[in-house]
């Protein structure tokens, strides 16, 4: 059966400037002797095995070795308290892989698997300014980084990524973060938004 899900995309991640990851292809190491990310999904329509998923929010928490190549990832994901039992099936299903899409080009690099859980999930977004928050332990705001001759966003292009070849940069000013066992925090870190359509 065929799916799609499209929305919009915010992430954030520990590595201290533009994440390697993204421009390398995932052959350049992470800034610290660690990955660990947050991808939010935030589908705007779509349905996945005939289940309507518009307005489900999802987060992929992902904790690596400083090469995600290497893969050996630990990997959870966080679904909007609102979701229906009937998404979150669905959205389980997209996630491990077995109907195509992104989640089946990342599905060998994953080492465990921590599970989905149900928390409240927030996103904001105004102008080019996001905040993503997941209950009371998960908090960061960010801008998009934007050329001051133009004022039109700086990109990465040509990107081998879960959410699409192009990604807007952004600069996460402050974070706080800890859910299911992964853990980080600081100031000034990398991160991106886009626009993301997933099919198969």
């Amino acid at each position: 059966m065929s799916w799609n899900i499209k929305g919009s995309y915010y992430e954030n991640c520990s590595c201290t400037n533009t994440c390697p990851c993204t421009w390398s292809s995932m052959l350049a190491p992470a800034t610290n002797d660690y990955c660990r990310a947050n991808l939010a999904f935030k589908i705007s329509e779509g349905s996945v095995e005939g289940v309507s998923m518009d307005g489900v929010t999802f987060v992929i928490l992902v904790d690596s070795p400083p090469l995600m190549a290497d893969g050996n990832w630990k990997v959870g994901v966080i679904v909007d308290q609102n979701t229906s039992d009937e998404q979150m099936e669905a959205l389980g299903t997209l996630m491990s892989g077995e109907i195509g899409g992104p989640p089946a080009m990342l599905k060998d690099l994953i080492g465990e698997m921590l599970g989905m859980e149900r928390h409240p999930v927030s996103i904001a977004h105004d102008g080019n300014n996001f905040n993503v928050q997941i209950g009371d332990t998960f908090d960061y705001s960010a801008t998009v980084i934007t050329n001051p001759m133009t004022e039109q966003p700086v990109k990465l292009v040509g990107m081998m990524h879960p959410a699409g070849e192009e990604l807007k940069i952004a600069n996460v000013h402050n974070v706080i973060g800890s859910l299911m066992g992964i853990d980080f925090g600081g100031n000034n870190l990398s991160g991106y938004q886009t626009d993301f359509s997933w099919a198969a």
